[in-house]
């Protein structure tokens, strides 16, 4: 498990910052595994966070120190990596981690403890019901039943009848099974085949075999990061002529570069992150998700965003405000007291804009984004350039 602290001194702040103790955050990301092209922009986009907050005065005036472990996506190493944070660290809240099954398995640890987290992943169970040990997690990305609606919307319209799903067997592939059956069977599309393949797995040929004797009009695959390329690559070696439909899990450059011209014509819901600058000029987030785009740009190259890096600065959007009210009202040295008052600013948080979208906490919903602002339909094209790309086909304002 690598740990990497990102060292206030390091930083070059000054000495009144400097001296103050500083307000802990843990963090718990993929940078390395099968995530790591989702792990990786959260990892840099909290480095870069970092170094402007302090830089501009830090919160109410003290220096902020994320405290950054690599759990190697793997859901063992992410619970360690969680207790050491809580236990050695003492930090105040915790955000992360990348992947569903890793988030979920955080839970007991934060609630067991009392710290507030914000996950980066995007399973809904993650944060629903809001129960006695929910009531400590929080989330940014959108769920798979928000992203279900503009994928069976882009079906429907395309004169689909019938399709076919391939998943992780996991809980974020088998949570986007239910969500998608659910959302089809709603719009009168018929799931004629269901299928699950390994994270790590190098074949799915017995799987597409399967669903290519259903034929179905259109395929939907439920994976995140690189792995997805996977049943795609087989279903057009197979002969698959019809639709493909990809998960926000997706929206990364690692995937377009891993996967090649067999993606041209990928529809996938996303984050409006990821189509910035396509985005209508009056769309409620686009200027926070050009500021972004264009300071993480900066630091670490053109075309290196991803929705996921997205994800990790809406946490921060999120828990900047709800620390510096928590600090008016509890002091730090009351560890257990300024954890449970941060919880309760993060879950009033309002009017909060992300660069996907407009958060709006509740006792009861613990994500707060609409679908009509969250989500926007894209499709893989091949740009006059030769160059891969993401081009936005819808808004759902």
């Amino acid at each position: 498990m690598k740990r990497v602290l990102v060292g206030l001194l390091a930083l070059g702040l000054g000495l009144g910052l400097a001296q103050q103790a500083p307000l802990k955050i843990g963090v718990v990301v993929s940078a390395t595994g099968p995530a790591a092209s989702l792990g990786i922009p959260e990892r840099n986009t909290l480095v870069l966070l970092e170094e402007q907050v302090n830089r501009r005065g830090g919160v109410a005036g003290r220096p902020v120190q994320f405290v950054i472990i690599d759990d190697a996506s793997d859901t063992t190493q992410a619970v360690r990596a969680t207790r050491r944070l809580i236990q050695e660290d003492q930090v105040l809240a915790i955000i992360g981690t990348t992947t569903t099954p890793a988030s979920l398995g955080m839970i007991d640890v934060v609630a067991e403890a009392g710290v507030p987290k914000i996950s980066l992943a995007a399973n809904l169970e993650i944060v629903f019901p809001v129960d006695e040990k929910r009531r400590w997690v929080f989330k940014t990305p959108q769920t798979e039943q928000q992203m279900s609606q503009p994928i069976v919307r882009d079906m429907a319209a395309s004169g689909v009848k019938t399709a076919a799903y391939i998943g992780f067997n996991d809980a974020y592939g088998e949570g986007w099974a239910r969500a998608f059956e659910a959302a089809a069977r709603e719009a009168g599309i018929q799931v004629v085949a269901s299928e699950r393949f390994a994270r790590t797995d190098t074949s799915v040929a017995g799987q597409v075999l399967r669903i290519l004797a259903r034929n179905p009009d259109a395929v939907l695959i439920g994976g995140s990061g690189t792995a997805p390329v996977l049943p795609q690559r087989t279903l057009r070696e197979r002969g698959y002529r019809g639709l493909i439909y990809q998960t926000h899990g997706v929206a990364n450059p690692d995937f377009l570069r891993v996967g090649g011209d067999l993606l041209i014509g990928t529809r996938l819901p996303a984050g409006p992150v990821l189509v910035f600058d396509q985005l209508p000029p009056d769309f409620p987030n686009r200027q926070v998700a050009t500021s972004y785009v264009q300071q993480y740009e900066a630091r670490f190259g053109i075309g290196s965003y991803s929705t996921f890096g997205g994800h990790a600065y809406d946490a921060w959007a999120i828990l900047r405000p709800a620390l510096e009210r928590a600090l008016r009202r509890e002091q730090t040295t009351n560890l257990a007291a300024f954890r449970r008052v941060l919880r309760d600013e993060i879950e009033a948080t309002r009017n909060v804009v992300g660069t996907h979208g407009i958060f709006n906490m509740s006792p009861t919903d613990h994500l707060g984004l609409r679908f009509n602002e969250a989500a926007v339909m894209v499709e893989i094209i091949k740009t006059p350039a030769g160059k891969l790309d993401w081009k936005l086909l819808r808004t759902f304002r």
